[in-house]
């Protein structure tokens, strides 16, 4: 589960870095659906691509570590659990997306649980070849 953990983190990282690029050189063409949005979101857009780019900066930071820490995940996990439910709320009031959009909000809600359930992994993994070690020593 410690590798799986670590595989995961740095996929996430490595994939919302160059989604955040992306969005950030693209503009409204990086988004389905919305290419003649207009300056002021695409103004937006190319923000939220550096904010995207960031985050996942945080999961590679986080997947570089030895072991990976819990807490990072675990933050890192809630914010992709908050905006897979900022996408819930959008579906509510606003009425349904692009299908691309509902197959993120569909794998945010859906991995989310996922870290959070393996946050711990990498630390375990790493506490238990502690206590191997020590007990040899003794």
């Amino acid at each position: 589960m410690a590798k799986a953990l670590r595989v995961l983190a740095w996929t996430m990282g490595i994939a919302c870095v160059a989604i955040g690029f992306l969005h950030i050189l693209l503009g409204n063409s990086a988004m389905p659906g919305i290419a003649d949005a207009g300056p002021t979101v695409g103004s937006f857009g190319r923000f939220m691509g550096a904010v995207f780019a960031g985050y996942g900066a945080a999961w590679i930071h986080a997947a570089r570590q030895a072991p990976v820490p819990a807490r990072p995940v675990r933050w890192l996990a809630a914010v992709l659990l908050l905006g897979g439910l900022a996408r819930v709320l959008s579906l509510v009031a606003d009425g349904r997306p692009h299908w691309f959009q509902l197959v993120l909000m569909g794998i945010e809600l859906g991995l989310a649980p996922v870290y959070l359930w393996l946050a711990d992994a990498d630390e375990r993994a790493h506490a238990d070849l502690r206590s191997t070690h020590a007990e040899r020593r003794s």
